[in-house]
């Protein structure tokens, strides 16, 4: 990695706010210039252990739709879905990441889930990231390199005092970061639908505190 990766990125002012009522999301849609994008994804696709792991849902074994790889702390331990994850050590590339998106969030964050989703067939479903690792209401820092997606969003609860009813849907960028604030996992569910057609590789990177 080139000692100046860092330099010529935008400063943390160039964000937009996405107000959703009980919750916020911060965008920063050049946290990485394209050049640092494109080297950091194929780093990325590289260097980085991928594996597809395996879920029981009815008593079947169902592959999950997407390759995926948990990285962070010796005791950041987290499960989801039925799955127990042991953290990979930390790679040299994804600590460089982390340091950008700390500054940027002012979180510190410890751990990371990094998918790969290899073409638009791959995908994730509705979820909040809401297990009780990541405490009562955790920020989460998003990252996107490569193919641009849609990301949707939709509450939890659907009362009729809820802030908004309808679905929300953004675009990830190719090196963007989306700062999932306090309330966004307590109070809406989000998810990376499929893309019929897309042959083109994205990795995201979610970076949380493990308690």
């Amino acid at each position: 990695m080139q000692s100046s990766l860092f330099q010529a990125i935008p400063t943390t002012e160039s964000c937009q706010i996405h107000d959703l009522g009980n919750a916020s999301l911060r965008e920063y849609v050049h946290a990485f210039t394209p050049a640092q994008a494109d080297d950091l994804l194929q780093n990325l696709l590289s260097a980085i252990p991928w594996h597809q792991a395996q879920l029981k849902i009815a008593g079947r074994t169902i592959p999950v739709p997407r390759l995926q790889c948990w990285m962070g702390d010796k005791q950041s331990l987290y499960g989801y879905s039925g799955m127990r994850l042991t953290p990979e050590p930390w790679n040299a590339v994804v600590q460089t990441i982390r340091t950008r998106v700390q500054d940027l969030a002012g979180v510190e964050f410890n751990s990371v889930l990094l998918n790969y989703y290899r073409d638009g067939q791959d995908s994730v479903s509705w979820h909040a990231d809401d297990e009780p690792e990541l405490g009562t209401d955790p920020v989460i820092g998003s990252v996107s390199f490569g193919a641009e997606r849609p990301f949707q969003l939709k509450p939890k609860f659907n009362r009729p005092n809820s802030p908004r009813s309808e679905s929300l849907r953004m675009m990830l960028h190719h090196g963007s970061l989306l700062v999932m604030d306090k309330g966004t996992q307590r109070y809406w569910q989000h998810q990376l639908p499929k893309l019929p057609g897309l042959k083109l590789p994205r990795v995201n990177l979610t970076f949380r505190q493990i308690l």
